[in-house]
């Protein structure tokens, strides 16, 4: 069982309280497990790590202020085509993006000094369309439109992928998982969808 939060060494990042973390034991070191559509930062000699289906995880840092993150998210359904960056759907890919982001330059960092990372887009279900897909599309637009290089990538194919990231250094731990052992990861990723559909695209970041 993972220890309470109480008796972890260190507490959140502030803002983050809500983030589910906890003592991994295999590894001896915080653990904070985001889901889809949550993100977290830190400073702290923590580990983040989550399990992707069709969502696209970033692993962002800045090696000299010390400090890095990962989000978990995926764009919502639209019309639109799918290169069209004024879409709603864009619209909220960029926010997810930026969001992460603008939290590390508060802590610091430097966007001329970040290192990303990207996971995910899988086609973990045959037969519908491929949100994945669109997923990296996005993501690798959104590097290329803001001059961000993509360090490290492990995007597409058919199987769900375990992440564990470790922001400090920069190492990242992957796992493909080759068949879905229950319906979580399905199940939580069309709960994510469907509040995307519904919800507006809000918040501190300015959306183009």
């Amino acid at each position: 069982m993972p220890h309470r939060k109480k008796n972890l060494p260190f507490g959140p990042t502030p803002g983050f309280e809500h983030v589910n973390r906890f003592w991994d034991k295999r590894r001896n070191i915080v653990m904070a497990k985001i889901l889809p559509g949550e993100f977290y930062v830190t400073k702290q000699d923590e580990a983040i790590g989550t399990v992707l289906g069709s969502c696209v995880a970033a692993c962002v840092r800045d090696p000299v202020a010390g400090c890095g993150g990962m989000n978990h998210f995926m764009l919502p359904h639209t019309d639109d085509s799918p290169h069209e960056m004024l879409s709603s759907a864009f619209r909220y890919g960029n926010y997810a993006m930026e969001h992460l982001v603008n939290e590390l330059l508060k802590m610091g960092a430097r966007r001329g000094r970040l290192e990303f990372k990207l996971f995910g887009g899988g086609r973990i279900v045959n037969g519908l369309s491929d949100v994945g897909q669109r997923n990296i599309d996005f993501v690798r637009k959104y590097m290329e439109l803001e001059g961000y290089r993509i360090a490290v990538e492990d995007l597409g194919g058919d199987h769900p992928r375990k992440i564990i990231y470790f922001p400090l250094t920069g190492k990242v731990l992957l796992k493909r998982l080759e068949t879905l052992h229950n319906t979580t990861i399905l199940s939580r990723e069309t709960q994510y969808q469907g509040t995307l559909d519904t919800t507006p695209v809000s918040g501190e970041v300015d959306l183009f």
